[in-house]
């Protein structure tokens, strides 16, 4: 099984607009790496930076489903927050990023639907604090 989730996927290891590394993981479903889920996981990437003050270091978009977009983006925490962490603020933390996130929900929808041509109708996201692995999952309208 691992086998052929490599095949179908390789890592780049690009600069985001900072010159700060990150890596891509690219679907070879697509036929070139500025395919659509290249394009969010940047724009994930690049949304991380802005939101939060740091973007991930590695960044992954796939689809779960004709209708929901998974993006899961892995050591995005600033040094700050991985401290508050270490001091047992795990619920603190998520909270802070949660009120982030929430409040620039509109940027996370818009940047998909722009790259989809398609109607975000729901998004949901959540860290994981001990592990430093976040996920964002666009929920589209069906398409008739």
């Amino acid at each position: 099984m691992e086998a052929v989730a490599a095949e179908r996927s390789r890592a780049t290891e690009e600069l985001d607009e900072a010159g700060e590394q990150f890596e891509l993981d690219v679907s070879l479903d697509e036929p070139t790496e500025a395919g659509p889920l290249s394009q969010v996981s940047r724009e994930m990437v690049r949304l991380y930076r802005e939101v939060f003050g740091r973007g991930p270091t590695k960044a992954h978009s796939e689809f779960a489903g004709p209708d929901t977009l998974i993006c899961t983006l892995e050591e995005s925490m600033t040094p700050a927050e991985r401290n508050r962490v270490a001091k047992g603020e795990q619920e603190r933390m998520q909270y802070v990023r949660m009120l982030f996130r929430h409040s620039t929900d509109s940027r996370f929808r818009s940047a998909v639907e722009e790259i989809f041509g398609r109607k975000v109708r729901s998004f949901a996201g959540s860290i994981d604090v001990e592990q430093d692995i976040s996920s964002e999952i666009f929920y589209f309208e069906p398409r008739t």
